[in-house]
């Protein structure tokens, strides 16, 4: 098959590299526009544009696909288009222009977890388990027909970074079967139960700030799930600090102690904060203007006191 690969993300890019390796042929990359990176703002290209010009593709970065790109794609007369975080929502005219349509590579086993940050919001939710789901696209978010799923356990050690890593790999191989299944026509079609449907929006900085007085499990999770963007946010002292990783510990507090409260700050246990129904270390900091470091770094020479209340940050 002729395949318009349409993503932007080192997740597309997993999916783009396999597609490319196939016996199937890339015809086209379609990514976001570079953008400015780092606090030098950089002009950087996505990952899938650099994979695509290694291998002499042609890429296009619309900056309205549903505007500029409809007789571009249209020229290029594939038979299918794959999309896997791509960033921008298809109008049904795009979506009319291959043979066999658009095919989306979901972080999530749908109908659960629709949305544009499926892995972020399982993480916040602590939950069990995660997947991938090949779909049809129609018009809408994340709701035609499905065409393969693969399900995964969520290890306790798994971060945004390794599920991205683990479902893009699992996702381009359900992506390959699935093109093999429309090229021979033996395949079928299973609409989503919409009793079951979950949709989660996207991420927003304002939401960052870390709710102690929720339990252990569900701050980690928080802060696992926030990790890449915008980050979990907490105001130590008057400073606002990301914090980019935690875990759940178990702490013998000599009294009461109210959520949100430090209960231990020293540069061998590290940054302990008082939660719903335990504790949990926040183990890698990041206060404003300053580097991101280890907790106990970050309390070599500076002085937290016991009791000292973890407050919101103020985005205003």
């Amino acid at each position: 098959m002729k395949i318009i690969f349409m993503g932007t993300p080192h997740y597309g890019a997993l999916v783009l590299q396999k597609l490319i390796s196939s016996k199937h042929q890339v015809v086209a990359v379609v990514c976001q526009p570079d953008k400015p990176v780092g606090r030098k703002q950089i002009l950087t290209p996505p990952e899938t544009k650099v994979i695509a010009k290694e291998h002499n593709i042609p890429v296009y970065q619309f900056k309205k696909i549903r505007v500029d790109g409809v007789e571009t794609l249209k020229s290029i007369d594939a038979d299918i288009m794959v999309t896997a975080a791509y960033g921008q929502i298809l109008s049904q005219e795009v979506l009319d222009i291959t043979k066999f349509g658009v095919y989306n590579v979901h972080a999530s086993v749908l109908p659960k977890y629709r949305g544009s940050s499926p892995i972020q919001w399982s993480l916040i939710n602590c939950e069990k388990e995660i997947g991938v789901t090949i779909l049809k696209t129609l018009a809408g978010l994340d709701n035609g027909p499905i065409l393969l799923t693969q399900s995964m356990p969520i290890q306790s050690t798994d971060t945004v970074n390794s599920l991205m890593q683990k479902l893009g790999e699992i996702g381009a191989d359900l992506m390959l079967k699935g093109l093999d299944m429309l090229e021979s026509g033996n395949y079928t079609l299973t609409p989503q139960n919409e009793a079951e449907m979950t949709y989660y929006p996207m991420l927003k900085k304002e939401n960052s700030n870390i709710d102690f007085s929720k339990t252990a499990k569900e701050v980690v999770g928080f802060v696992k799930g926030m990790a890449e963007w915008p980050v979990a946010v907490t105001n130590i002292m008057g400073i606002a600090t990301k914090v980019f990783d935690a875990e759940e510990v178990m702490y013998l507090a000599e009294k009461e102690y109210e959520a949100g409260e430090v209960v231990c700050a020293n540069n061998k246990q590290g940054l302990i904060v008082k939660c719903k129904d335990g504790f949990v270390r926040l183990k890698q900091i990041q206060p404003q203007s300053s580097k991101l470091m280890k907790d106990t770094d970050f309390l070599n020479g500076r002085k937290i006191p016991v009791g000292t209340k973890l407050l919101k940050v103020n985005f205003s």
